[in-house]
């Protein structure tokens, strides 16, 4: 067989391989969030026929003279940038400048340590942001993965003049979560104002399942994160500690502040459900998702979502569903929130590690900032916003691709002639010998 041979059969098979790709981004045409991948062709192994020289004193130098043997593929790029977006549902989010979503399963939680960066990579990345509260009360994509950001915590309970909730955001990357709600059921005198300790629902409630005269319902949001209780640290900052995560209360389990003497719902002095809001919003400059619940109209933050960076955009590997893994070649991942509100909310990214300040002197935090490592940098999001009620559109340009289509079908069939034109003059020489 020929060297010609030999070539043209690689490129039939970088050519195909080209096709794939090519194939593969007209297919997500109309995916929301897809990167377009680029083939990149290298020429491969040479053999040489004549060796070059630098010349002499009676001849001049030549050049050396070698024969390749195809063409190999040199890399499947992915192009990264932004392209559009396309309007969706009110909770959509599309991210404008670089970045991912965090996304996984409920467990990933338990194996994420705030203080080691490569946990982090657990997390599955996406630029889909089709979310929405599922039935468990979890923030979800469409493909079911939570969604993983930073909660509030108990302490953001407390409700204000104002009446809404000054929110104490965890450093703990959970699954992003609605709150529980706690209704406690008291007898109130002619003015409206509460006799005594909570009553049983089953006193309060009417056959009818509606409320009777003489008695007041009390609206208490329960978060499902809490801090330790640990006075020298209280929640991290510094070097050590972080928030404790409680992220799956079961109802029925759930020690209610009230004083309840009994956790059956139908018999105890306190009811327990998870928070229905409505008006939903997630704000395009934080990421912090706010609501209002539907019984008690009180105004909740549930947290922030999560940004995630890499050193590299480009580098990192598909996983199907549109979502991406942070491994080699992407380099490191940076946890961050959007807009600069982890420095109001205390919380800080140093070297890849979450700290938060809690203004406790055993931390040596105070109110000036964390004890932050030697030579450490505060990192954000940068510029990255959020487009509410969009998802991104693909990058891909259907009339380049077309144009590839093209240039690679007329390169497949080169080289098919070539092994054509080979295969004759084999014959030929073949028949010249008998």
């Amino acid at each position: 067989m020929t060297g010609a041979m030999y070539a043209s059969i690689a490129g039939l098979k970088t050519h195909m391989q080209k096709l794939s790709v090519i194939g593969n981004n007209v297919a997500n045409v109309n995916t929301a969030g897809y990167k377009t991948h680029r083939t990149v062709f290298r020429d491969t192994v040479y053999s040489m026929y004549s060796s070059g020289s630098n010349g002499s004193d009676v001849v001049g130098g030549m050049n050396p003279s070698q024969i390749g043997y195809g063409s190999v593929i040199g890399s499947i790029d992915l192009d990264m940038s932004t392209s559009s977006y396309n309007p969706g549902n009110p909770t959509d989010v599309a991210l404008t400048g670089d970045g991912f979503f965090l996304v996984g399963d409920k467990e990933m939680a338990n194996n994420i340590d705030p203080q080691n960066p490569e946990t982090f990579k657990t997390l599955n990345l996406t630029r889909v942001g089709d979310f929405f509260f599922g039935p468990d009360g979890y923030l979800v994509d469409g493909a079911g993965s939570v969604v993983y950001g930073f909660m509030n915590t108990n302490e953001g309970a407390i409700i204000g003049p104002d009446g809404k909730t000054s929110p104490d955001i965890s450093d703990q990357l959970v699954g992003i979560r609605l709150p529980l709600m706690e209704k406690a059921y008291y007898a109130v005198d002619e003015k409206g104002e509460i006799t005594g300790d909570p009553v049983k629902k089953s006193e309060a409630i009417g056959a009818d399942g509606k409320l009777k005269d003489g008695f007041k319902i009390e609206y208490t949001i329960r978060y499902p994160v809490t801090k330790p209780a640990d006075d020298n640290n209280q929640g991290g900052g510094g070097t050590g500690g972080t928030d404790t995560v409680t992220n799956d209360i079961p109802l029925k389990n759930y020690e209610a502040p009230t004083g309840a003497d009994d956790t059956d719902q139908t018999t105890s002095t306190v009811d327990l459900s998870w928070a229905q809001l409505e008006s939903i919003e997630i704000d395009k400059a934080t990421g912090a998702i706010t609501g209002t619940t539907k019984e008690g109209g009180i105004p909740v933050t549930v947290g922030y979502l999560a940004i995630g960076n890499v050193t590299n955009p480009n580098g990192v590997s598909h996983k199907g569903n549109s979502y991406y893994q942070a491994g080699a070649g992407a380099g490191d991942l940076m946890i961050s929130m959007l807009g600069g509100v982890n420095q109001q909310l205390g919380i800080f990214n140093v070297n890849g590690s979450l700290y938060r300040t809690t203004g406790d002197n055993n931390n040596q935090g105070g109110d000036e900032g964390p004890v932050l490592p030697t030579n450490s940098e505060v990192t954000s999001a940068g510029d990255t916003k959020l487009m509410t009620g969009f998802l991104e559109a693909p990058n891909v340009d259907l009339a380049t691709e077309i144009s590839e289509l093209i240039t690679t079908q007329r390169g497949y069939q080169a080289n098919t002639r070539i092994i054509t034109v080979t295969d004759s003059m084999l014959e030929e020489l073949v028949n010249m010998k008998r």
